[in-house]
Parts: C-alpha cells; sequence; structure tokens
C-alpha cells in the first residue's frame, strides 16, 4: 500500500485543542485553565499547590549530598508525556504553567550538565542549538496528545511609536515555537473588578457550530473574539498597509547604514584628539 493519502478532500477538526494563554499575575490564567475538561497541571511557580486540581511540580531535582541535578525537568518531563500516552489516567486537558519557567529550568539543566553559567558560553552555538531541539521536541509531543493542550505565560510590555503595548513575557524566538503549535492565543485581562478574556489570535476563523465539544464551547464563549469574522482588506487599504511597511523598512536600512559612518567618524575623531592621562584606580581595601 503506498503512502500518499486518497486524491479528496478529508474532513477536518475544527474544535481548537491546543491554548496559548497569558495576561498580568492574577488575572485569571490559572483559573481558565483549570476550566478545562479533566486537566492535570504540570506547575512550576507553586500555585497549584491553592487549587484541588491534580498537579505535578516540575523542577531539576538535585541530590542532597552533591547538590547537583540527578533528575533533569527535562527527563521529568519526557517521563510524564509517556505516562500521559501509554497510560490510562482519565486526563483531558494537561496544562504548562508557567512555560516561562519551563524555558528556564531546561537552560539550566543544560547548563549544569555542560559546566557553565550561561547556555551562550558552551562553544560554537551548541547550547542553543541543544535547548532548541529539546524545546521544540517537547512542543512537538505535547501537541500530538490525544489531548486538550495549554501553555501559560507572564505578562509584558513592549514600546512601539511611544506606545506601550501588552506581550507575553515568553521570548519571541521561544513564543514562535509554541504559538505555531497552538489554535488559539487568548489574552486574561482583570479590569476593575471584571475579569476579560480575548482571543489574540486564532488558527482559523472558528464558528460556534464547528465546535464538537461543549464543554470547549462553553469556555470560547466567555471569549472574545473567539468567534468574531476576520474582517476582509480591501485591495486599496492592502496596498497603503504595503507602502507603509516599505517606508518602515527602508527607515531602517538607512539608519543601520549611518551607524558605521557614524562610527567610524567617531573612531577618527578619537585618535586626532588625544585624552588627558589618568591615574589608574586604586583597588579596594580588604579589611
Amino acid at each position: 500500500m503506498g503512502l500518499l493519502p486518497k486524491n479528496q478532500p478529508k474532513k477536518t477538526v475544527d474544535t481548537p485543542r491546543n491554548f496559548f494563554i497569558w495576561g498580568q499575575t492574577m488575572h485569571g490564567k490559572s483559573y481558565l485553565a483549570s476550566q478545562f475538561p479533566n486537566p492535570v497541571i504540570f506547575n512550576t511557580d507553586g500555585n497549584a499547590d491553592q487549587i484541588e486540581t491534580p498537579s505535578v511540580n516540575l523542577k531539576n531535582e538535585r541530590d542532597p549530598k552533591t547538590g547537583q541535578i540527578s533528575f533533569s525537568v527535562i527527563d521529568q518531563l519526557n517521563e510524564l508525556i509517556k505516562e500521559l500516552e501509554t497510560t490510562d489516567h482519565g486526563f483531558e486537558t494537561v496544562v504548562i504553567d508557567v512555560i516561562d519557567d519551563v524555558v528556564t529550568l531546561i537552560e539550566q539543566a543544560i547548563c549544569e550538565e555542560h559546566g557553565v553559567q550561561y547556555i551562550g558560553d558552551i562553544p560554537y552555538g551548541k547550547g542553543f542549538g541543544i535547548f532548541k531541539s529539546i524545546f521544540t521536541a517537547l512542543v512537538v509531543k505535547l501537541k500530538a496528545l490525544p489531548m486538550n493542550v495549554i501553555y501559560i505565560s507572564r505578562y509584558a510590555t513592549v514600546t512601539e511609536n511611544n506606545i506601550e503595548k501588552p506581550v507575553p513575557s515568553l521570548s519571541v524566538k521561544h513564543l514562535n515555537t509554541v504559538n505555531g503549535n497552538c489554535d488559539m492565543n487568548i489574552l486574561c485581562q482583570k479590569i476593575g473588578k471584571n475579569y476579560i478574556r480575548r482571543a489574540v489570535d486564532r488558527r482559523k476563523a472558528y464558528q460556534r457550530e464547528w465546535i464538537q465539544d461543549e464543554r470547549i464551547l462553553a469556555i470560547l464563549d466567555t471569549v472574545i473574539g473567539a468567534f468574531d469574522k476576520p474582517t476582509q482588506t480591501s485591495k486599496e487599504e492592502a496596498k497603503k498597509i504595503v507602502e507603509q511597511l516599505e517606508k518602515q523598512e527602508e527607515q531602517v536600512m538607512q539608519t543601520s547604514e549611518a551607524e558605521p559612518e557614524a562610527q567610524t567618524e567617531s573612531k577618527e575623531e578619537s585618535k586626532q584628539t588625544p585624552k588627558p592621562r589618568t591615574a589608574a584606580p586604586r583597588p579596594p581595601r580588604v579589611k
């Protein structure tokens, strides 16, 4: 039998199963995740101890005698995922709370294994390659589970055109890996006494009638924008947007070209103008 599929349309899965949930502390992220069907929480910040949802504390376990890592979070996650794959556990949702800390724990394990303080200190960029391989494999394994998967991240801000914009605290390169394997990105906010959930991004323009799991539907009905129809952009509007992007790219290129010239001029000036000699600072006294 050949490996190719039949040359005919196939039925799609239109119920979102993988979610990225983010927001400020105590803005309802973990609470939203706990509402999903039969969840188990892989927790890093200790908050799982405050709720009744079954949980596992993720950590780099250390030998009490040597202080060295004896069972890393990498091994722990691999064992946990294996149990989810092979045992009759009854869970329907796995929650990673919070994914930011998982990144730190993985980096810590890699650094200690190679005897360095910073992952970039591993020669030839090997440390970053090792991390990317482990982290990507983790996300892919989680997505392959026949379960809902939820990643929780904290909150940060960036300034664009003098406007402060909220973003997940997970770094962009790691966010791209996670988001690329998620169906919906949800921002949780507390405004006054009201808790707001807003769909920031979606893999599809989901419609209510597509959702086969009524429990997921009940949750998505509380998320603003989960089922909004996408706005169609006219050809004229698209052309204006492209022109603006091209202008921004041109400005960035002009700035990057001007910077080396400014640095060269600065070096030449420093060569022409000798600096007065100053006495070397004395080392601090040790008492």
